[in-house]
């Protein structure tokens, strides 16, 4: 919807509605939920080539292999884990009581229950994933949902809104298009829960505008998600699966690696190395391949020229890896090609933000305590990427970092496992979704306890007396 005067109030009242109906139905069963989740599932599997174009048509030029797994895929493995695993996460999960209460019949156990309606605000990078892959665990719970997809992807976001009403009511999924003010406004209204996928500095207005409502959140920001190639590490290998995180979707990625760490001396081999990498996955070049994508819009594409050139004023060397030697500067699309960023520095904006696009600034260590200095010297991470085949230094760097997640000798494949929790932490954000952890984000635990029939707690009430004094000489003990 285009934002007027009357936007707000249409959302404030598409809310009221959602929320009525959750109160009206009650508690979803496991039958409703597998249903929500069957049918966000069809959605995805029967408008899957509507969908690979309008996200190509968005980026200018994006892979469909690449949005078929990246967005549907990984979307569609998160809806039927939550489906499969329905019964297990819904059931009462039993709490010990005191001692001798149990024994008496009192009874605690929690139940989870569905919070109502969860706000979900998601980003560009991935516009369908970023979507489905939440609603996994929001069903899963039993909440409904109202979703403000990004307005840089206006074509995919208009095709999901179109999308979403042949296959669910109003009153459990909806979607609301527009521009950043209707975003404003969507993350002003009173849910009873918010998940936000995006920039640190937009997180913030997100928390403060969800403060005002006591909404809880969900934050899924970035940063600058440090890569360690130790010196154990195979560099080929490394190299291969540094610049495939740094490649995919064009590094346009909240997790993919954002500076490498490389030991002293081993520069020029790791130079080596991410060019072979990048000719071999891309062996027809880059400029008109399919497989490699292109930068969102102008204003990013221009961003990221400008870290570069930032760099290479302040006495970077900059490496252009450009296997075919084509020419960038006439194209079609906003394509730009990997660049690998040497000797950057601190006062290089290439390492003060995020990047999000195929730039990787190198550094050097001498121990690997230096690297630790480095990242923990900086806001914690996303992600961390760790190479080589040490044991002893993998569990030093992983006992000594702070992180969202970790994948080791590769980078990104932690996100892809639905049984691992993805969130980050500090400014990488705060809370986590995906398998059961994601049911636990969307659902309330609510304790219940049943007394026992016996009459032993009346030591409890007034008047008090020898009873309870004994009570509590036994229990105040060291």
């Amino acid at each position: 919807m285009a934002f007027d005067s009357n936007t707000a109030n249409a959302l404030a009242d598409q809310l009221a509605r959602m929320k009525a109906a959750h109160v009206r139905d009650g508690q979803p069963d496991q039958a409703t939920r597998a249903r929500w989740i069957d049918r966000a599932v069809a959605l995805l599997v029967e408008n899957q080539d509507a969908l690979y174009d309008a996200v190509s048509a968005d980026f200018g030029h994006r892979s469909k292999d690449q949005t078929a797994f990246a967005d549907l895929v990984q979307s569609v493995n998160a809806l039927k884990h939550a489906k499969k695993n329905l019964r297990k996460w819904m059931k009462p999960s039993k709490r010990p009581v005191e001692f001798p209460l149990g024994l008496l019949g009192a009874r605690a156990v929690l139940h989870y229950q569905p919070k109502g309606v969860v706000g979900i605000v998601s980003p560009w990078n991935f516009p369908i994933g970023m979507i489905f892959s939440p609603l996994a665990g929001i069903f899963a719970a039993g909440n409904r949902a109202m979703v403000k997809p990004s307005e840089f992807t206006a074509r995919t976001s208009a095709l999901v809104a179109e999308l979403v009403p042949k296959y669910f009511d109003a009153e459990v999924l909806s979607v609301a298009t527009g521009d950043a003010q209707t975003g404003a406004a969507f993350t002003a209204l009173p849910f009873d829960h918010m998940i936000f996928t995006g920039s640190t500095a937009v997180g913030r207005h997100v928390m403060r505008a969800a403060a005002e409502n006591l909404v809880p959140v969900t934050l899924e920001l970035g940063g600058k998600s440090p890569t360690i190639v130790g010196q154990s590490a195979n560099m080929a290998k490394s190299a291969r699966r540094i610049m495939h995180g740094k490649t995919l979707n064009a590094g346009q990625i909240c997790t993919a690696p954002d500076y490498a760490l490389v030991p002293e001396g081993k520069t020029g081999e790791f130079v080596t190395a991410t060019r072979a990498a990048v000719a071999e996955m891309y062996p027809s070049g880059l400029k008109d391949n399919d497989d490699y994508g292109s930068i969102i819009n102008q204003r990013h594409y221009d961003r990221l020229l400008g870290l570069i050139e930032d760099a290479r004023q302040k006495g970077a060397e900059i490496v252009e890896i450009n296997p075919k030697g084509e020419n960038f500067t006439q194209q079609p699309h906003h394509k730009i090609p990997p660049h690998l960023i040497l000797n950057a520095t601190d006062d290089m904006a290439v390492m003060q933000e995020e990047i999000f696009g195929p730039i990787l600034p190198v550094r050097t260590y001498r121990k690997i305590d230096d690297a630790i200095a480095m990242i923990n010297d900086r806001p914690r991470p996303l992600a961390l990427y760790y190479f080589g085949e040490a044991a002893e230094e993998r569990e030093h760097v992983l006992n000594r970092t702070t992180s969202g997640g970790v994948t080791v000798n590769d980078t990104l494949f932690h996100v892809a496992q639905e049984d691992l929790p993805f969130g980050g932490t500090g400014p990488s954000g705060m809370g986590n979704y995906h398998g059961w952890e994601g049911f636990l984000t969307f659902s309330h635990a609510k304790g219940v306890y049943r007394q026992t029939g016996s009459e032993i707690i009346k030591m409890l009430r007034p008047p008090y007396g020898a009873a309870i004094r004994k009570e509590i000489r036994k229990r105040l003990t060291k």
